[in-house]
């Protein structure tokens, strides 16, 4: 038709991030992960604040529980519970009969009256509440009490010291997770830094900036973590502070690399050419051009510290009780493996998954970062 004007659509260009977040969203593996460690996070964080047992609480008449999804006491540990509460008393259970919510005992003792002040021993215990007497026989003899029954929940189980397993497991997520956060962003702080200078700069300044990279890779290093935990106690954040300061030496080099290559682009010619400082040339191009396989290196590099923490956790170095890591619930897991299986089951369920998920999530990333993919 006559008088029609073709019109163009605007073609509207994507962003190098922007790509490459489309690219991540469609990878399912990558997608899942990222999921399941923010659930992880969320979970850990508040999972200790919402638990009706503290982490750091010991049951003494729950140790070693199997896990259950029905309340303890079971009914077969009504009677001994309260045979040990009747012996702290110094009476013995003559009769012990559930009636619902509530056990009513038969307390005597042959001797003398029992002294009803230490009734509170069935308070005091993890399976009764307060006790009250119901009759009294034989001068005070032969008392007739009712305790409502302490009902509780151990869906994990407790440990060797009678402690929740499940909020244990959850403290100990919150901690090995923000150890590896942490130790990361030192690494990643130092390394980017350490790095981006020595290859912008070159010539004599990089060579000795990298021999002194490679003097640091050959130090031992548990030797010197043990230096650390005599210098430093065993404070765990300044340790691990100190553990980043060491895993820096793989992201220099990563990032030296990476600036190189970069400063012989024409951009960055150009700038120079514009008058920009090594400053502002820094900053505005070269960092945030190599944060692509920073981004991956440090998806990688958070489970590498997961696992260091958990290895020198397994070997006494790193956190001590009664704060707890998955390194330290395997390590008394493996002690306890041959009469309770879950103590090792539960913690290493959480670490190898979360591993699993950030293995999957730095793959992810990979794909969606690398150039040559597109």
């Amino acid at each position: 038709m006559s008088g029609t004007v073709a019109s163009t659509a605007r073609v509207k260009g994507t962003s190098l991030w922007a790509d490459a977040r489309g690219r991540l969203i469609a990878n399912k593996a990558a997608t899942a992960s990222l999921i399941f460690l923010v659930l992880m996070t969320i979970v850990s964080i508040i999972g200790p604040m919402v638990s009706p047992h503290p982490y750091d609480r010991v049951y003494t008449d729950y140790v070693r529980l199997q896990p259950s999804l029905s309340a303890y006491p079971h009914a077969e540990q009504i009677g001994p519970g309260v045979e040990r509460v009747a012996a702290r008393i110094r009476a013995r259970a003559e009769t012990v009969e559930m009636r619902g919510e509530t056990v009513r005992v038969t307390l005597v003792s042959p001797q003398r009256a029992i002294d009803e002040r230490n009734l509170a021993f069935f308070d005091r215990s993890d399976l009764f509440h307060a006790a009250r007497v119901v009759e009294r026989h034989e001068e005070g003899r032969r008392l007739v009490i009712e305790a409502p029954i302490e009902w509780k929940y151990f869906l994990f189980g407790t440990d060797g010291n009678g402690r929740d397993l499940l909020t244990r497991t959850l403290i100990a997520g919150r901690v090995s997770l923000s150890i590896g956060l942490l130790a990361t962003f030192v690494a990643l702080v130092i390394g980017v830094s350490y790095g981006a200078i020595s290859g912008f700069i070159g010539g004599r300044t990089d060579a000795i900036m990298m021999r002194i990279v490679d003097v640091l890779y050959s130090l031992p290093f548990i030797f010197f973590v043990i230096l650390l935990v005599v210098f430093f106690g065993r404070n765990f954040v300044l340790m691990f502070l100190a553990v980043g300061a060491i895993e820096w030496l793989d992201m220099a080099r990563i990032v030296r690399g990476q600036t190189l290559s970069l400063k012989r682009q024409e951009f960055v010619q150009a700038a120079e050419a514009l008058g920009v400082g090594s400053k502002g040339i820094l900053a505005r191009h070269i960092v945030p051009n190599t944060l692509g396989p920073v981004v991956v290196y440090m998806t990688l590099l958070v489970p590498k510290v997961i696992l260091l923490e958990s290895f020198l956790s397994f070997l006494g170095l790193g956190v001590q009780e009664p704060m707890t890591s998955w390194g330290v619930l395997i390590n008394d897991g493996a002690r306890n493996i041959q009469g309770a299986t879950w103590m090792l089951l539960w913690p290493a369920v959480f670490l190898t998954s979360t591993l699993f998920a950030l293995n999957f999530l730095g793959d992810g990333l990979r794909d969606a970062l690398d150039p040559k993919d597109r």
